[in-house]
């Protein structure tokens, strides 16, 4: 190259990057431009001598110091000149500041798309893969707990294989291409390298003669209803774990779980807020001005006896306590918050006009009764 590019800029990160920093950044950009991933490309190959350079120096602390101090100038002669010797598809060295470890899940996945680290995985007892539902139900419901009974479609082990995948009297074979092993050995140019068996996917057996029911996958759709508790007090958001009820689990392994998603639906005249439930009760200028006991409705179907003492003014808000709903996880609840109206009757008889502007009189209020009794009526509720 007739100039060299800032090895900052090459692999994409800023002068006080840290070592992991660099590190991610170099392993991103070699894997991308590595000769085996782009045969043929001479401008990848270049690029990766470049990026290899750049590391040499950058992950070497002295290195980086008299670079970041004098720039190429302070390491000419001192990095390793990069990748070299491509051919067959592979290649043969790297300069001394090559980092093994950085590429060591590299190797392995462009060598043998990651089999070396599945095989074992795949070939073993696979569990299910785990569902999730979401589940609708009343805040009536939850004030006391229920049941719902909801339908799923999963995956169920066959029952006529047993979950083999063979035709029944028959059995899965060793796979001839890999002896079982679910992986297979290749030369690539320098390397000897091993990549999952492309015939049986790294399981390390085949299935011949496939169960005609759930055609060798070893599992079958299956609709089934299932009966769940709705904890009381439940809200929105909250999610329930069904164990096992997932999709059925591949050579044995366990089925994956069911996870119930709740969203809460207000059916009720309550406004919740947590556990604490809000509603709004209307009652007459007499009651708020004399006082009274007055029954409330709660969320449990029943009256609840409240106090409304004298000179009580309107959207007063009274505490019914542990009237709200359960708190999940505990014995306690959360409280009714009731909030009073005073009610305007809409007709009043002769004699009641005359008792109203009477009381107002003594209360010292100028009566304008050409704007209608009705309306300083209201105005005596309501100030």
């Amino acid at each position: 190259m007739s100039q060299k590019q800032d090895y900052y800029k090459l692999l994409g990160i800023t002068k006080g990057a840290q070592e992991t920093e660099i590190k991610a950044a170099y392993r991103k950009a070699a894997l991308k431009y590595h000769p085996d991933r782009n045969p043929g490309d001479k401008a990848a190959e270049e690029k990766f001598k470049e990026l290899n350079e750049a590391y040499e120096v950058l992950g070497d602390s002295k290195k980086r110091q008299m670079y970041d101090q004098f720039g190429h100038a302070g390491v000419n002669g001192a990095q390793g000149g990069g990748a070299s010797g491509f051919g067959g598809g592979g290649f043969s060295g790297f300069g001394g500041g090559f980092d093994a470890d950085i590429f060591g899940d590299m190797f392995s996945d462009i060598f043998t798309g990651g089999s070396n680290r599945r095989t074992e995985r795949n070939r073993g007892p696979q569990q299910g893969d785990d569902l999730q539902y979401q589940v609708n139900v009343n805040l009536s419901e939850v004030a006391f707990g229920t049941e719902k009974t909801i339908k799923i479609n999963h995956t169920e082990k066959c029952n006529i294989c047993n979950g083999s995948g063979a035709k029944k009297g028959s059995s899965p074979q060793t796979c001839p291409d890999c002896n079982g092993a679910g992986q297979v050995k290749f030369s690539r140019g320098f390397f000897s390298t091993v990549q999952t068996c492309p015939r049986c996917h790294g399981q390390g057996e085949v299935i011949t003669n496939p169960c005609t029911k759930c055609s060798g996958k070893g599992t079958q759709n299956q609709a089934k209803n299932l009966k769940m508790k709705i904890p009381a007090g439940a809200d929105t958001g909250v999610t329930l774990r069904l164990r096992g009820e997932g999709n059925a689990g591949m050579k044995g392994g366990q089925s994956g779980d069911l996870f119930v998603i709740l969203n809460v639906i207000n059916d009720t005249e309550f406004e919740r807020r947590d556990a604490n439930l809000y509603s709004q009760q209307n009652i007459s200028f007499t009651q708020a001005a004399m006082g009274t006991e007055i029954g409330v409705p709660t969320i449990e179907r029943k009256m609840a006896k409240m106090k409304i003492p004298a000179a009580t003014q309107t959207e007063t808000v009274f505490r019914l306590k542990d009237k709200g709903l359960p708190i999940m996880g505990t014995k306690r609840n959360g409280d009714q918050m009731v909030k009073v109206k005073i009610k305007v009757p809409k007709k009043f008889t002769k004699e009641q006009k005359s008792a109203l502007i009477t009381f107002a009189k003594t209360m010292g209020e100028e009566i304008d009764e050409s704007r209608g009794k009705e309306g300083f009526i209201k105005k005596i509720f309501l100030k």
